[in-house]
């Protein structure tokens, strides 16, 4: 075996092996190989499905959303209940796929799998699957690969922890005009519901000039538009050799030609910094709008879930980015029916939803989650309680909505292109720097450009408008 200088050069290599592999196999069945890839959860399992793709793209694979495929990767979500029953349903069905085509490989990874007790049920109840690794070297898939090619035996490679960061490989954007960029991995916070430390391991950062080589290449491609990811962006830097906090490194980044929207996601409400705050109010390039999870306006509930804040903290933090931000859109996570959760507590959030008039949230029932303290916590919320309260927080979060919807009409603002709107012909699809969606009337040519619109209606989470030429 070679010896190489980077873990990069030797996924490299491993690369080019399996491409050797492919194109044998091609020539013998007479036809090009397909892949798949299933991604479940956040924005950051998305990006890691990306580099997935390039990785398999680079090999020679071509893609299809067929799961009938003849390598098929489900990227798997843990952090709530339903995403485990869902990765089974998908399972259930690629099962008979393997019986068609037993030459199908099949692999599991991502969050789920750095669960012992998931692995256990895979290999007992899903003897099919041929790849199963974790969170921490979603790298090696070319290296598993080539292992699994040659064996033809079941790989399963789940590390623990890693303090190892890989980014130089291929990777295949969703959209050519905007793109995702890990700043860091990993969480030390350890809210008592979440398993995602578990899973995701400690935190992690790359080096600044890492993500800015990266964002300037992205530029150079003609991304217009990148999104800083990584679970608490706010810890950004603190573990570096030279520590840089994350107001410095969007400094950096709004520094790069060709970048013309920053946006990151996600910081936490226990230690967003007031420099954050100076740099956003000054910026033209980072997009006004915070995403600030709140889970419970309850400081009770709070302090049960480790989120290290009270209800009052949270208002004046939000009242303090309203008032030096102006215009800025705010969304949130809340949960609803975590343990021991009373109709007071859930007045508590309903309470900041209406004071804060959140543009959007996502709203989730409390999953308990083997593991975490809360799932060992007593007074479990009954189902018929929690559809109660989740129709009624939806309520009052529409409403808050609409009443922030209605003063955005009859103003012209940029728009960045996404899409042709898939629900009426003619349309178009395309979002403010406040994150808010609006549709209007424009050719597909428009995809990835920032033009001028007018906002001519609301319609609670979302704006009609129409565009302004010149």
């Amino acid at each position: 075996m070679n010896q190489f200088n980077t873990e990069a050069e030797k996924q490299q290599y491993y690369i080019e092996q399996m491409g050797v592999w492919y194109q044998e196999r091609k020539k013998e069945l007479g036809r090009d190989l397909s892949c798949c890839i299933v991604t479940m959860g956040c924005q950051m399992n998305e990006k890691d499905s990306e580099k997935l793709l390039g990785v398999l793209e680079s090999i020679g694979f071509v893609e299809t959303e067929s799961e009938e495929a003849d390598i098929t990767l489900f990227n798997t979500c843990t952090v709530r209940e339903n995403a485990n029953t869902k990765l089974y349903g998908h399972l259930g069905y690629v099962k008979k796929m393997k019986e068609k085509n037993p030459n199908m490989i099949v692999g599991l990874c991502g969050c789920m799998m750095q669960e012992d007790i998931v692995v256990e049920k895979i290999k007992k109840s899903y003897r099919f699957v041929d790849l199963i690794f974790g969170t921490h070297n979603i790298f090696k898939l070319a290296e598993l690969l080539y292992h699994y090619t040659k064996s033809n035996s079941p790989i399963i490679d789940i590390w623990e922890g890693t303090t190892e960061i890989v980014e130089d490989l291929p990777s295949d954007r969703k959209f050519s005009f905007k793109s995702g960029v890990n700043i860091m991995y990993g969480c030390n916070n350890f809210c008592s519901y979440c398993i995602v430390p578990y899973v995701r391991g400690r935190e992690r950062s790359r080096k600044p000039e890492d993500i800015l080589k990266e964002i300037k290449q992205l530029a150079a491609e003609g991304v217009k538009e990148v999104m800083l990811l990584g679970q608490n962006v706010n810890s950004y830097g603190k573990n570096l050799e030279k520590p840089v906090s994350f107001g410095e490194l969007l400094q950096m980044v709004e520094q790069v030609d060709g970048i013309e929207r920053i946006r990151f996601m996600t910081p936490h409400p226990k230690d967003l910094s007031d420099e954050l705050i100076e740099v956003m109010a000054n910026s033209s390039k980072i997009c006004h709008h915070m995403h600030l999870p709140m889970q419970s306006g309850s400081t009770k509930l709070l302090s049960a879930m480790n989120r290290h804040y009270t209800k009052e903290d949270f208002l004046n933090l939000a009242y303090k980015i309203k008032e030096r931000i102006p215009g800025v859109s705010f969304t949130t996570d809340i949960i609803v029916g975590f343990p021991g959760e009373t109709e007071e507590d859930f007045e508590e959030t309903l309470d900041v939803v209406r004071k804060v008039k959140f543009d959007s949230a996502y709203t989730y029932v409390y999953s308990k989650r083997t593991g975490t303290p809360a799932a060992m916590m007593d007074c479990q919320v009954d189902k018929d309680t929690i559809k109660d309260r989740f129709d009624r927080l939806l309520k009052t979060i529409k409403e808050g909505s609409r009443d922030n919807r209605k003063h955005g009409v009859g103003k012209t603002e940029p728009v960045l292109v996404e899409a042709v709107n898939d629900h009426e012909e003619g349309m178009m699809t395309g979002r403010l720097s406040s994150n808010i969606l609006v549709h209007f009337k424009g050719e597909k040519e428009l995809v990835g450009k920032i033009v001028q619109v007018k906002i001519t209606e609301e319609k609670g989470f979302y704006y009609i408008g129409e565009q302004i030429n010149g």
